[in-house]
């Protein structure tokens, strides 16, 4: 085989992609703000445990999730309603961020929560870094998640059976973050 016939179609589809992402291919479409917001989580000692960063994108919030020091194991991770994160308990965050009135669960068919992220897996030396889209939620100035009593990002000691009514059996909450623009 030759290098060209492997070298040309690369470059071909290389150019291409350069185009399409060009700013001459976005015209007549209107450009969405971006915004950005962050936590940071600590456990109920005060200590902290990692952060996350929000970001919009055209398809809901991007997040960016780094811990250090969380226990290791599965663990749920819920956006809540109010941002507070008062320990050893938690309890101040209040229930999922739930605009729609919605029930628990990504695997309900009345749900989920706009706040119902996907399980974490803790490693065994506690630190993990991991990126998700969440679809439903938005940092545009018309979202409920950074409102008058804005809201929070909380760790559970437990994983979300991601379906069972309020918060999927996900146990305590041992970390909180509240997020801030």
């Amino acid at each position: 085989m030759r290098v060209e016939s492997v070298l040309l179609p690369s470059l071909l589809l290389g150019a291409a992609l350069l185009f399409a992402a060009s700013p001459a291919s976005t015209e007549g479409q209107k450009a969405s703000p971006v915004y950005k917001a962050s936590a940071v989580l600590k456990d109920a000692s005060g200590k902290d445990v990692g952060t996350v960063t929000f970001s919009t994108t055209p398809s809901g919030a991007l997040l960016d999730l780094k811990l250090d020091g969380v226990p290791p194991g599965v663990h749920a991770l819920h956006i809540h309603a109010v941002g507070k994160c008062e320990p050893p308990d938690f309890k101040s965050a209040g229930p999922h961020f739930n605009p729609d009135q919605t029930k628990h669960g990504i695997m309900s068919p009345e749900g989920p929560h706009a706040g119902d992220l996907p399980n974490i897996h803790v490693p065994a030396d506690g630190k993990l870094e991991v990126e998700f889209l969440d679809p439903v939620v938005t940092l545009s100035q018309e979202s409920a998640l950074l409102d008058a009593d804005g809201s929070s990002i909380v760790i559970h000691a437990g994983p979300d059976d991601y379906k069972t009514d309020p918060a999927g059996n996900s146990g305590d909450r041992i970390a909180c973050g509240v997020i801030t623009p």
